[in-house]
C-alpha cells in the first residue's frame, strides 16, 4: 500500500496557500461531483505532482485539485474540445462569443426556433464554443448526441437559459484553466498514457457507476457505455498503478437501490484498499461501513493509500 501525507481539511479550514479557491464548473455535468469536493480533498494527500482526471467530465475535481500539473481526459471528444477553447481563449473572447450568439439567434427561455437553428449550425460546423451556448439553452443544461454524433438535447423551455449564476461559474472556471498547468486529452480510460507518472502523483476515477449507469452511458450515442467488461478493465488498471507505487483514488458506489456492486466490493477487500464512505449532506464522512438503507446510495471513495 502507499502511504500519503496528512488530508487537506474541508475549504473553510485552509488558507489559499493550501487549497485552491473552490470553482464550480460551468457545465451542468450528471454526478458532477462539486457538492463532494471538501469531502474528497480531505482524503487527496497534499503534494500532488500529476493528478489525472480520468473521467473528467464537468472537471469539478481536477479544477479545485492543487497539484504541479492536472491532466483531464474524457471520451466525449466535443465536450474536451470545448475546454481547449476555454483554456485557449481570454474570458473576455469567451463571453463575447456566447453573447454575440445569444443576440444573433435571439436566445432565451421561449425562442425554441432560435435554439434548433443554433443546434443545426453546431452540427454543421462544430465549433466548439457553440456547444457551451447549446448547453446553456438545453434541456437542464444537458450535453447529449446520438448515435450519429449530432447534438439532440431538446430546448430547454422556460427552464434554462445563459443566467447570471452560469456566467459567473463560466469566468471562474476560464480564469482557473489560465491560473494551473493543466491538458486535456480525450481517449477512452485504458488508452490514456500512465507509464510516466511517479510515486507522487494521483489517478483520479469517477466512472460511470456499473449498478446505477443510465441511458447516456449505454453506448448507443456514437461513445464507449460501461458494462461489467468496462469495469473490470478499470480495476484492473488501478491495480496495475498500485504495483508501480502510483497513488489512485476511485469514486463509486457499492449499493444503490437494494443493489450491490459485488465485483467492486471483492476487488476492495482482497487487495486490502481503503473504502470511505461518503456522506449525502455533504457532512462528514467515515472510513466504517454504514446502514443507509435498501432504498438508500452508498457512495464510497476507494484509495491505495492511507490519509494519515
Amino acid at each position: 500500500m502507499v502511504t500519503s501525507a496528512s488530508p487537506t481539511l474541508l475549504f473553510e479550514e485552509f488558507g489559499e496557500s493550501q487549497v485552491l479557491r473552490p470553482v464550480r464548473s460551468p457545465m451542468n455535468y450528471i454526478g458532477g461531483k462539486f457538492k463532494l469536493l471538501p469531502q474528497l480533498l480531505r482524503y487527496f494527500p497534499t503534494e500532488i505532482s500529476t493528478f489525472v482526471d480520468l473521467f473528467c467530465g464537468g472537471c469539478n475535481v481536477g479544477a479545485n485539485v492543487k497539484a504541479d500539473h492536472v491532466v483531464f481526459n474524457d471520451n466525449l471528444t466535443y465536450l474536451i474540445d470545448l475546454y481547449r477553447e476555454l483554456k485557449e481563449n481570454s474570458v473576455s473572447e469567451v463571453l463575447s462569443h456566447v453573447k454575440s450568439r445569444i443576440v444573433e439567434f435571439g436566445l432565451s427561455l421561449t425562442n425554441a426556433e432560435g435554439y434548433s437553428k443554433l443546434r443545426e449550425l453546431y452540427n454543421t460546423r462544430r465549433r466548439p464554443l457553440d456547444l457551451f451556448v447549446l448547453a446553456a439553452y438545453s434541456f437542464n443544461h444537458q450535453i447529449r448526441y446520438n448515435s450519429a454524433h449530432q447534438f439532440n438535447n431538446p430546448f430547454g423551455k422556460e427552464r434554462s437559459s445563459f443566467n447570471p449564476t452560469m456566467e459567473k461559474n463560466l469566468v471562474a472556471f476560464v480564469g482557473r484553466l489560465h491560473e494551473i498547468s493543466c491538458e486535456f486529452r480525450s481517449e477512452n480510460f485504458d488508452k490514456v498514457d500512465l507509464s510516466e507518472l511517479d510515486s507522487k502523483a494521483l489517478v483520479y476515477c469517477d466512472p460511470p457507476y456499473l449498478i446505477t449507469t443510465g441511458t447516456y452511458n449505454d453506448g448507443k450515442r456514437g461513445f464507449t457505455g460501461w458494462d461489467l467488461q468496462e469495469e473490470k478493465t478499470l480495476l484492473a488498471l488501478l491495480d496495475g498503478l498500485n504495483a508501480r507505487g502510483v497513488r489512485f483514488a476511485l469514486s463509486n458506489v457499492v449499493r444503490h437501490k437494494g443493489k450491490e456492486n459485488r465485483i467492486l466490493m471483492g476487488w476492495i477487500a482482497m487487495n486490502g484498499y481503503n473504502m470511505i464512505h461518503l456522506s449525502k449532506n455533504y457532512a462528514n464522512s467515515s472510513y466504517h461501513t454504514m446502514d443507509r438503507g435498501l432504498n438508500s446510495s452508498d457512495e464510497v471513495l476507494v484509495t491505495n493509500y492511507t490519509a494519515e
